[in-house]
């Protein structure tokens, strides 16, 4: 599925907007990973536990997005964005979110493109 943060996709015609469609996901953090991450931020570093736990929710958050976009008839995304809010002390959402759309290549490069992500052409 392609999806672009645009509100257009260059070279692709919309012919239909299947409406807004969202992914989410709400993650618990592990006290002794937040004890540990504390400790990190203090002497500065990647906390790489909460990294990798932001990189899965996303993806998760992602495929939750486009499996709502294709119930809707939609073969591509618009205007996609992320939202992370903090619930409490131990919970964390990450919303994605976009506008589901039917749209089809008009350019040659567009086409190629269609190609390579198994549209057809």
């Amino acid at each position: 599925m392609l999806i672009v943060t645009t509100n257009d996709i260059p070279g692709w015609e919309i012919q239909r907007v299947c409406g807004e469609v969202f992914g989410l996901t709400v993650r618990s953090r592990n006290a002794f990973s937040q004890m540990g991450a504390g400790f990190k931020s203090m002497f500065g570093g990647e906390l790489q536990g909460m990294t990798k736990n932001l990189a899965e929710s996303r993806n998760e958050a992602m495929g939750r997005l486009m499996n709502e976009a294709r119930a809707r008839g939609g073969n591509a995304i618009v205007a996609m964005r992320f939202d992370t809010t903090e619930i409490g002390d131990t919970w964390t959402e990450i919303c994605a979110y976009g506008t589901a759309v039917q749209a089809v290549p008009v350019t040659d490069a567009a086409k190629y493109t269609a190609q390579q992500l198994g549209y057809g052409g």
